[in-house]
């Protein structure tokens, strides 16, 4: 069974940045509290539609991400609500020090907006690819982070973000691509909440980000062999709804997570930490191994590290029959 507000169809493609944009822009025109930041060149539509409407609530910081998250904290001071977009893979490697120090340890209210997350940056190679993102910032204490997997999630996410008091860590996919919609306008988006995409009694599936509809594609070829798949749309990576990650544990008896980052700390990691000391169940990862990403374009590079629908219909398959074993 589908939740109510699922398309019936993924028919339809959007950048998520246009989408980030709508709302951020919306957000500028009732709140002059909001301004955007960014190092060098803003993503998407947000400096072309954002800088031109708000040309005096837009700043350019240049490649220099420290300075980019270090003023996003002196902004929050002083009153502001900043929305600073930064390359994922600098965001976490040279601007960690900064969210961790100036930005959570501070409780800024301050959105920090990584550009790029996961492999989706086929093209310029691992020095470009961050998979280890989801993994070292939910480390950090008293930090939220929402990963949307589309447009709609999206610009509700940043909605949801504004509205949030606190450092909030906002996690997008290539800033180049369009992905499929997957919802209706109607999607309750609440932070610490996920949203259960397909109801299912056999195994369920916990998928963050752009592969929720991945997920779904595998769900519905299995469910024409006689397997009811659930699908839950981790749309906050933290903090992460246990009451969804036990509820699929205890009523399916398996789990399979997917992510397009590493499944060494990731989601992955943080659902079998739950499960482990509450309700242990079968589980298998699917994500990026211990190992960097490679270069083409993004399909090719998701096929590379084994997380596109073929890699998670096996792992599905597999936990299905540990499962079937484990019961004996």
């Amino acid at each position: 069974m589908k939740t109510p507000y699922l398309r019936a169809k993924r028919d339809i493609a959007e950048n998520l940045y246009a989408a980030h944009n709508r709302a951020l822009v919306a957000l500028a025109r009732r709140d002059p509290r909001i301004v955007s930041s960014y190092g060098d060149y803003p993503p998407g539509e947000v400096g072309e539609v954002f800088g031109k409407e708000f040309p005096d609530r837009i700043i350019d910081v240049g490649i220099a991400e420290g300075h980019l998250v270090t003023s996003a904290a002196g902004l929050a001071g002083a009153g502001l609500i900043p929305f600073t977009h930064c390359h994922g893979i600098f965001g976490v490697g040279r601007a960690y020090n900064q969210i961790r120090q100036n930005i959570a340890y501070d409780q800024r209210n301050a959105k920090i907006v990584l550009c790029n997350c996961g492999v989706t940056w086929g093209g310029l190679g691992p020095s470009h690819q961050v998979v280890e993102d989801i993994a070292a910032l939910r480390a950090i204490p008293k930090l939220t982070i929402l990963s949307p997997s589309d447009a709609v999630s999206c610009e509700k996410a940043t909605y949801a973000a504004a509205a949030h008091t606190g450092p909030v860590i906002l996690r997008l996919p290539s800033t180049g691509d369009a992905y499929p919609t997957l919802y209706t306008t109607d999607l309750e988006y609440q932070i610490g909440k996920a949203v259960c995409v397909r109801e299912g009694r056999d195994v369920t599936i916990l998928v963050t980000g752009i592969l929720v509809a991945d997920a779904l594609t595998v769900a519905e070829e299995l469910e024409q062999t006689g397997v009811s798949v659930r699908v839950l749309d981790m749309q906050t990576i933290k903090p992460l709804d246990e009451a969804a990650v036990l509820a699929g544990a205890r009523e399916t008896g398996a789990l399979v997570t997917v992510e397009d980052g590493t499944i060494l700390g990731g989601l992955g990691g943080a659902v079998a930490e739950i499960t482990a000391e509450q309700c242990p169940v079968v589980i298998r990862r699917v994500g990026v191994k211990d190992r960097f990403g490679n270069s083409g374009t993004s399909v090719q590079v998701k096929a590379d590290c084994e997380i596109t629908p073929p890699f998670v219909r096996r792992a599905v398959e597999e936990v299905l029959k540990a499962k079937t074993q484990h019961a004996k």
